[in-house]
């Protein structure tokens, strides 16, 4: 028979307290910023025949959400 390895009821309760260290939190948080005021302030670039702003972005996830819906 195989050996049968068994956890402490310390080493359980050790990993189930596991915490995020900051950075995995502060990361995302920044770049979902940075991203967001890239798309915000486009509107100072100019390219031919390219919406601008916000506004299209957000119509094109409202158009992936409702077909995603069907």
């Amino acid at each position: 028979m195989p050996p049968v390895f068994r956890r402490s009821p310390a080493a359980r309760a050790q990993r189930r307290r596991a915490r995020l260290p900051w950075w995995a939190v502060a990361l995302p948080v920044v770049s979902f910023v940075a991203l967001l005021a890239l798309v915000a302030h486009s509107s100072r670039a100019s390219a031919a025949g390219v919406p601008q702003g916000l506004a299209p972005l957000l119509e094109i996830l409202a158009r992936i959400v409702r077909s995603g819906a069907r």
